[in-house]
């Protein structure tokens, strides 16, 4: 190709690792033309790139479409298989460093962390032309041959850990159901000082109770398919825990200090995310179907055994050899024992997830 047709891009040049590398900023209508991906039938062994996960990049564009004036998306880091050229605007000093960067248009990219980005945003591209002229950071590193990119992907990824899910719905301003547990933890009495608002699992020692995370699922469970505003879901789900925190005496006993959560955890299943969103999907039934006398008959829970100990009932349902086990058949099972307790019927799913487990035939 004809060497006067490049790319051009301005550009901050750093050294890292003693070589050089350069961080500029892309026009999003350029990504999907100049960033493309290995082969997806090639081998491990020979792809520079994990391979595309689609069912992600729906998702993700819809992200970028429902969030047009606060969406945000981290640079995207991409190894250049040609040879540059880098034009400093001066000879010493920041002069030296900030420039254009010039690279010939049958240059290789290959995206070392952000493919799905740039597949989402090519997605988004197609509904909303308005973002072509948005930009992304994109950070430049020189690489010559696969064993490099490579490399650089395992390193890119080697520490990359996800936030855990209660620190993520913490932090979520987006989703009015995060907003909506939040409340529920900072205003209910139930909760207070008992939830821990970071990690998702608890300590055999954590002075913690329940998580973040466990009381925004049994939350969604118990306000599925229940309208109202925002206000009113959350008094109601407010309302439905304290109810529930009468008949489960271990919960009063760790606020009043008498039990500590590491002992309740370790000898009851109720404080645990799987019995929570059980009882929260029992409460979900009796909100829908019993509005006016839903509290008589939650009533029953006080005569439920939640101890461990009691394996003729729970081992099976929310315990696989004496571990919890967190599956949606278990939270289906725990379901249906706890809907048992309160003699309330089964749906038709539940009672086939029912009969099937009486049977024996179930996955252990």
């Amino acid at each position: 190709m004809d060497p006067s047709f490049e790319y051009i891009f301005p550009a901050i040049r750093g050294i890292q690792a003693g070589r050089e590398f350069y961080v500029s900023m892309c026009p999003l209508r350029l990504l999907p033309k100049i960033f493309t991906f290995d082969d997806e039938e090639l081998i491990p062994e020979l792809r520079a790139q994990r391979v595309l996960n689609k069912a992600r990049i729906p998702e993700m564009a819809r992200y970028i479409i429902s969030n047009m004036n606060d969406y945000v998306f981290s640079a995207i880091t991409a190894s250049i298989d040609a040879k540059v050229r880098f034009e400093a605007l001066g000879q010493s000093g920041e002069a030296n460093r900030v420039g254009s960067l010039h690279i010939p248009m049958d240059a290789r990219f290959i995206i070392n962390d952000g493919q799905h980005r740039r597949a989402a945003i090519e997605l988004a591209l197609r509904e909303k032309p308005d973002l072509a002229d948005e930009t992304i950071a994109v950070v430049f590193f020189l690489d010559k041959g696969l064993n490099r990119c490579q490399q650089m992907f395992a390193d890119l990824n080697r520490y990359a850990i996800r936030p855990s899910k209660s620190l993520g719905i913490l932090y979520d301003y987006r989703d009015d159901m995060a907003l909506l547990a939040k409340s529920v933890v900072l205003k209910s009495p139930v909760f207070k000082d008992v939830v821990e608002m970071e990690k998702s699992t608890l300590s055999p020692r954590a002075r913690k109770l329940f998580t973040l995370s466990s009381i925004y699922f049994a939350t969604n469970e118990l306000l599925e398919s229940i309208d109202g505003s925002q206000e009113e879901k959350t008094n109601m789900a407010i309302n439905y825990w304290v109810e529930v925190a009468k008949y489960i005496k271990e919960w009063n006993l760790v606020r009043a200090r008498k039990m500590t959560s590491a002992e309740v955890r370790r000898e009851f299943i109720h404080s645990h995310g799987i019995a929570l969103q059980s009882i929260g999907k029992v409460g979900n039934h009796l909100l829908r179907n019993n509005p006016a006398n839903w509290k008589r008959t939650l009533k029953k829970i006080e005569n439920i055994d939640w101890s461990r100990s009691n394996s003729q009932l729970w081992e099976g349902r929310c315990m696989i050899g004496g571990r919890v086990s967190k599956s949606s058949h278990n939270v289906t099972l725990t379901t249906n024992a706890i809907k048992a307790a309160l003699s309330l019927p089964l749906s038709s799913s539940e009672t086939r997830v029912e009969e099937a487990y009486k049977r024996g035939d179930y996955e252990k």
